[in-house]
């Protein structure tokens, strides 16, 4: 029987990557490996508490944060944003999806808190990244792993409110986007900055002693260096430990600026499994209302509304934060299954009916949204046991 060792040890002997380190729990019986090194050259061994740059996988963790603040009464989910985002209080939309960016018509209605949660805020990547609304956007959505490249959250903001939306509000899913505006919306609307909001309200409650988005310099013995393929095939260093992540960026990027540990993430998808009550340190802690984290585990989008992005939405529909599997295209996809995938290589799912979790970690970067062979193996073997022999 092939062991979770093997598959991290399989694609560690290929070359795919220098480490990984995955944990699967099946309710209370948790398997955690650690294979490999934090560096292609052989360094320090992998281990548990190795630190992560965990990309898309930041996504659930700033929409349970917009839940906060939705439960504390400070915003609702059907208010326009307006109040909080005025570069985006009255958007203008191209007037069709391939045409130009100068060719415009008027929103029908404002964004809200909602549209941004369901990413159908009109911002953000469909499956044809050539449209030109896209190519402009691409200016002001540069590539999420590049941390310290943005400007100023005030600075961003303004870029994107110059920019029209792809779709009118609400009537399609789009990638990534709304995560950050979701980022800057708890910001605003908290008047605490997104670190300090979540330090406090999700990372010290939980326990998650490792995530943030800095990794302080007494921590990065332990924080892995993060690599994208060559087109040789090889690995190229895009990132060490005393690289971006050493300083707090302009902009704290709420869809995949964090890093962190397995252990940290574990903690996180417990909660949600809990309905949203904290364990260890805060057990019995109420973070969320059990009917919170329903609406964030619940899919929200029309079957048509999945099915025109395909590119992100193989089988999944869209929650809060998260994808959520629909149609069981394969053994590990689990109607309810909510999670996501990141491009520097982390994955992390949990399957409510179940009481499962399953992160994956590894420091070797995507080229598209296409999941890569490791990451299906590591899926192939979280799957139901029934499913997947």
């Amino acid at each position: 029987m092939t062991t979770l060792h093997d598959i991290l040890q399989r694609h560690v002997d290929d070359g795919t990557v220098p480490g990984a380190v995955a944990l699967v729990a099946r309710g209370d019986q948790v398997e955690v490996e650690a294979v490999g090194s934090m560096t292609v050259d052989g360094g320090a061994a992998m281990a548990r508490d190795s630190i992560f740059r965990i990309a898309s996988i930041t996504k659930p963790i700033t929409a349970a944060a917009v839940l906060m603040l939705v439960e504390d009464g400070r915003i609702a989910l059907d208010e326009p944003v307006g109040t909080w985002l005025p570069e985006i209080a009255e958007p203008t939309v191209v007037r069709t999806p391939s045409g130009p960016v100068d060719d415009v018509v008027p929103a029908v209605r404002p964004i809200t808190v909602f549209d941004l949660l369901t990413n159908r805020a009109g911002y953000g990547f469909p499956s044809d990244f050539s449209l030109p609304q896209v190519q402009r956007l691409f200016t002001v959505q540069t590539d999420g792993r590049e941390v310290q490249l943005r400007p100023h959250t005030d600075e961003w903001m303004a870029a994107l409110g110059r920019i029209p939306l792809l779709h009118q509000p609400g009537a399609a899913w789009l990638y990534d986007t709304c995560s950050d505006l979701q980022g800057v919306l708890i910001a605003r609307a908290s008047g605490r900055t997104l670190p300090d909001f979540l330090a406090e309200r999700v990372f010290e409650p939980l326990g998650m002693v490792d995530t943030g988005f800095v990794v302080p310099a007494g921590k990065r013995d332990r924080f892995t260096s993060y690599y994208k393929p060559s087109p040789d095939g090889d690995l190229e260093l895009a990132d060490g430990p005393d690289g971006q992540w050493s300083r707090l960026p302009a902009f704290p990027a709420g869809s995949g600026g964090l890093a962190g540990t397995v252990d940290d993430w574990f903690r996180f998808a417990r909660m949600l499994l809990a309905g949203g009550v904290a364990e260890g340190a805060a057990g019995g802690r109420r973070l969320l209302s059990a009917e919170s984290v329903r609406r964030m585990t619940t899919n929200h989008l029309t079957d048509a509304q999945r099915e025109a992005n395909p590119v992100f939405l193989e089988g999944q529909g869209w929650g809060f934060g998260g994808g959520v599997d629909v149609v069981p295209t394969d053994p590990w996809n689990v109607p309810g299954r909510y999670g996501w995938t990141g491009g520097t290589g982390t994955s992390a799912h949990v399957v409510p009916s179940t009481g499962a979790v399953h992160i994956l970690l590894t420091q070797r970067g995507v080229v598209g949204p296409e999941p890569v062979p490791m990451m299906l193996d590591f899926w192939r073997y979280c799957a139901p046991r029934s499913a997947s022999r």
